[in-house]
């Protein structure tokens, strides 16, 4: 699959933007919830319990982390084509149907990924794909939906930069294609370009790492890049990773307002 599945709106540069849905639904009635929309206490979600929806952040998201851990035993929803939000069910292994312990991890390289959320404000992994945080501006969900649509892709020099379609994607390719899904960036950049791009230091959702070798993101506490440096799980290409313990000698720069 290439990300064209996940891509849409068209843009200045030729390229389209990236917007992910899912084609999940639900048997019985869901009640509709937008993401970042201010909520009851106890929100109803359909086929599932009450859950609380954090206020706005006012505390800027972490860029470092001294543990390497993305385990996360919370509840997870899905946004279906409807707008509902759903309980999230992983797919089963293939030829074994889920049980209640969960089900094999999102086929990274297939189709389209469901978009995932979370209550808080803090983005999740879910077999390895990334989970939005509810209480996210609504650009910052879309980044990280749209960053979920390339994981899994290889590593490819240049990649995603002559367009935003593209069979695999370099560091900055992939910062570039997650940021334009959230309708921040018209056309691909390349790491030295984002050294001045948006604004000056760290975000308080979103921080771009840069220097004229390398670029990296990181999205409410999730680290997307396609190094593998302090990740255990040594793979590269595109994929969502833990924070770093420290990012000297990189640029810092966020979009504006995020």
């Amino acid at each position: 699959m290439t990300p064209a599945a996940g891509l849409a709106r068209g843009s200045g540069s030729g390229g389209t933007s990236a917007t992910t849905s899912s084609a999940s639904t639900s048997s019985s009635p869901a009640t509709t919830i937008p993401p970042t929309a201010p909520a009851p206490t106890s929100p109803a979600i359909s086929g599932g319990s009450p859950t609380s929806v954090a206020g706005p952040s006012t505390k800027p998201a972490p860029i470092t982390a001294r543990s390497s851990s993305l385990r996360y035993k919370g509840p997870i929803y899905e946004k279906t084509l409807t707008g509902q939000i759903v309980p999230y069910t992983p797919p089963p292994p293939v030829g074994k149907t889920n049980g209640l312990t969960g089900g094999s991890s999102v086929d990274l390289a297939g189709s389209a990924k469901p978009e995932l959320l979370v209550p808080g404000i803090t983005a999740r992994y879910v077999n390895g794909l990334a989970a939005a945080p509810m209480s996210a501006p609504p650009a910052v969900q879309e980044i990280i939906w749209a960053g979920n649509q390339i994981v899994g892709l290889p590593y490819i020099w240049g990649g995603g930069h002559a367009s935003f379609i593209s069979p695999g994607y370099d560091c900055s390719g992939t910062v570039s294609f997650a940021l334009h899904g959230g309708s921040l960036l018209p056309t691909p950049m390349d790491s030295s370009e984002f050294m001045v791009w948006g604004g000056h230091g760290v975000g308080q959702w979103v921080t771009v790492f840069s220097d004229p070798e390398h670029a990296y993101m990181t999205v409410a506490g999730l680290r997307l890049d396609t190094s593998a440096v302090d990740d255990p799980r040594d793979q590269q290409g595109p994929r969502w990773r833990p924070l770093r313990p420290e990012n000297h000698g990189y640029a810092r720069r966020h979009p504006v307002g995020l």
